[in-house]
């Protein structure tokens, strides 16, 4: 999907809603009329809502869209991100509105600008941008763990991923979800969540343990242990419950326990 496809589409959802509702009016030229690219609409709205320090909302800014302009698979990951919150989430069926109001989408592309931040040795200044997105969206993302495109982050409050996180690409993650070490380990100590997994809401993930492909973690787990590829688990600790018929989950989005047939090992991981 072009970065022309994603704008044209947003642009004339703006408009649209622009025409019919006055009020709204102001806030669309603003952030969206007004602007001339995807990667410029990005950089008014994130340093709008994240110009809480003393770092004034002009200098986000120019900090952000110098950010996304260099770098096109900055704008990419937004497409793709975007594209995934209105094919997955049944309360989008536009772009517009995670543009406007989503936490977990504007969390995310602020995510992405400090991972950019980091490793191109501007990390005090990716970390103040975490310290920013903590506040304002509830989202604690270190901005070296490692995130993969078409990511769905739904509802996202209380989402914590630590410094050495790997999130592939196509993953769907619910609010109060945490990647999280075990404890004083350095290291390579955070979890690898590969393609296709979907997260329930409240699982905890501790440790440098995998969660393979097409996977699928239920709601308020706690998982300690590498998980195998399509399979559903649950439980504190959590055990093998069955496999997933999905390829990937994430696409699906299904928590039901309906979609599963049993599991060749008996049930445990």
């Amino acid at each position: 999907m072009s970065e022309s496809f994603v704008w044209k589409t947003l642009f004339e959802e703006a408009q649209s809603v622009a025409s019919k509702e006055r009020i709204l009016s102001k806030v669309l030229i603003e952030y969206v009329l007004e602007r001339e690219s995807l990667g410029d609409a990005m950089s008014w709205r994130l340093s709008s809502r994240l110009a809480k320090g003393s770092v004034p909302e002009t200098d986000l800014r120019e900090l952000f869209n110098e950010c996304l302009l260099r770098s096109d698979e900055l704008i990419e990951s937004v497409e793709l991100d975007l594209k995934a919150v209105r094919e997955r989430d049944p309360a989008c069926d536009d772009f517009l509105s995670p543009f406007l109001y989503f936490k977990g989408f504007q969390a995310l592309s602020a995510y992405r600008i400090g991972h950019y931040l980091w490793k191109n040795d501007r990390r005090d200044l990716a970390l103040y941008l975490q310290s920013l997105i903590a506040v304002v969206y509830s989202v604690d993302i270190h901005p070296a763990a490692v995130i993969g495109k078409g990511i769905l982050l739904d509802h996202a409050t209380g989402f914590v991923a630590g410094e050495t996180t790997v999130i592939e690409d196509d993953v769907s993650i619910l609010h109060e979800v945490t990647l999280g070490g075990t404890g004083k380990d350095r290291g390579d100590r955070h979890p690898k969540i590969r393609s296709g997994v979907l997260i329930g809401a409240g699982a905890k993930i501790l440790g440098n343990v995998e969660v393979g492909e097409g996977a699928r973690v239920g709601a308020s787990s706690v998982v300690l242990v590498d998980v195998p590829p399509h399979v559903s688990v649950a439980g504190v600790p959590s055990k093998v419950v069955g496999k997933v018929m999905e390829e990937s989950p994430s696409l699906g989005m299904d928590h039901s326990i309906e979609n599963m047939r049993e599991y060749e090992s008996g049930g445990g991981i």
